[in-house]
């Protein structure tokens, strides 16, 4: 979370590889990144440009397996199942532009899943797609999350998607952006769209990241 402008996309991009850090360095399981490491994939915000729309859906999940030097019968095995965990089994043999945007934004996700990585990157995920598509895409992060326990960094602009989703909210500062808070989230799981926005909790977090962003609150030394 953090002020437009103040640097979660430039972060997310140093983190993949996909762009030098000016200073420091970013380390990925003991060694030093300088190009996009393995076991990474990240989802982004424009699904429509991040799918291939001469390619069938299924074809888009499965394209990034060429990496695992899978063969054609196993990639195609690995994005029927991917297409299965998100619930879009039926679309395989569609084309992305037959879809709506949040069945789209599914396909990112199973294309991520097939390549079953360590670390998940999602870059504003959700911010083109209506509410109720929202927050049936925040219940599938939190189902790949337990299923697969893989590590997600997600950058989000809504302060109650932050704290819904998140094991951990990260404020950043305005821009240059430094760390003004890290904000352990303990809530109750399984997690719910209502009963989870209603408790006591969810609702002390969510305004104090909502005072964090708009810098009315001293920082609060960050959690290593």
């Amino acid at each position: 979370m953090g002020p437009s402008g103040c640097g979660k996309s430039t972060l997310l991009r140093c983190l993949a590889g996909l762009l030098e850090p000016s200073s420091g360095q970013v380390v990925a399981n003991g060694s030093p990144v300088s190009g996009v490491p393995d076991g990474l994939a990240v989802v982004f915000q424009d699904y429509s440009r991040s799918l291939l729309p001469w390619l069938t859906v299924r074809d888009n999940v499965a394209l990034p397996l060429r990496r695992r030097g899978l063969d054609r019968t196993a990639r195609r095995a690995a994005a029927a199942l991917a297409l299965d965990e998100v619930g879009l089994a039926d679309a395989a043999g569609k084309h992305p532009w037959q879809l709506s945007g949040g069945m789209q934004q599914r396909v990112a996700i199973a294309r991520a899943l097939a390549f079953r990585p360590s670390l998940l990157l999602m870059d504003e995920p959700f911010g083109s797609v209506d509410a109720q598509t929202r927050e049936d895409l925040e219940d599938l992060v939190l189902t790949v999350r337990r299923d697969h326990e893989m590590t997600i960094l997600l950058v989000t602009h809504d302060i109650d998607e932050s704290v819904y989703v998140g094991d951990r909210v990260v404020v950043l500062s305005q821009s240059p952006g430094t760390v003004s808070a890290s904000l352990a989230v303990d809530l109750p799981s399984p997690r719910d769209q209502i009963a989870t926005r209603e408790h006591p909790d969810f609702v002390r977090l969510r305004a104090e990241v909502g005072r964090l962003v708009r810098n009315r609150l001293e920082p609060t030394p960050a959690i290593d």
